[in-house]
């Protein structure tokens, strides 16, 4: 009898990498630097994109902070395209998702935001394999913070002892521990694998 009956999935660089250098040079572009300079602002108040992601800033409000950042220079629509085509999909790893769900409850539990969202990743398909996202947006709360695993716990109605989390962000990963979950670091395919079989989850 397997420990575990549900396996919650981080979304950002474990299913989905991520690269948003493509798009400080797109900004480069229009204007000498301006990329450059909007990185060392994002960096510098990053505050705002965990606002963002908190569901504590509308999209409204961030979009407005970014295009000043931007001097003016693109439009609305051009920036949420631009800023949330960002995404790749780790095939091998998205691969094992139809395998676990024939035995666990399938959970996404992301810190992201509604514009990623709708611009990006929201569009994959495998998606759907997930019985629940448990996006940060959505629930007032991001990772490490207690309330989000238990939003979790809310929706499986199962101990914390049947959770086992993969997340790329240790201190993610030690959140879900303090709750009462196991989890592992994801560092790549080759490695989550021999973890999910040493876990007899695989």
């Amino acid at each position: 009898m397997n420990k575990y009956s549900v396996i919650v999935f981080d979304l950002g660089k474990v299913l989905i990498p991520f690269d948003y250098e493509p798009v400080i040079q797109k900004f480069n572009q229009l204007k000498p630097n301006l990329g450059n300079k909007f990185k060392v602002l994002y960096a510098a108040n990053y505050h705002i994109h965990q606002q963002f992601e908190r569901g504590e800033l509308t999209q409204d409000k961030f979009l407005e902070i970014m295009l000043d950042w931007l001097e003016g220079i693109i439009s609305a629509d051009e920036f949420c395209f631009l800023f949330s085509n960002i995404f790749t999909i780790n095939q091998n790893v998205v691969e094992l998702l139809p395998m676990l769900k024939e035995e666990y409850k399938l959970i996404l539990l992301s810190n992201t935001n509604e514009m990623h969202k709708r611009y990006g990743y929201g569009k994959f398909k495998f998606l759907n394999y997930f019985d629940k996202l448990i996006l940060s947006h959505e629930v007032g709360a991001i990772k490490p913070e207690e309330k989000i695993y238990r939003t979790v716990e809310a929706f499986t109605q199962k101990q914390s002892s049947e959770h086992f989390f993969i997340d790329d962000i240790p201190e993610y990963v030690e959140g879900a521990k303090k709750c009462g979950w196991n989890g592992t670091q994801f560092v790549g395919y080759e490695k989550l694998v021999e973890i999910l079989k040493a876990e007899s989850i695989l």
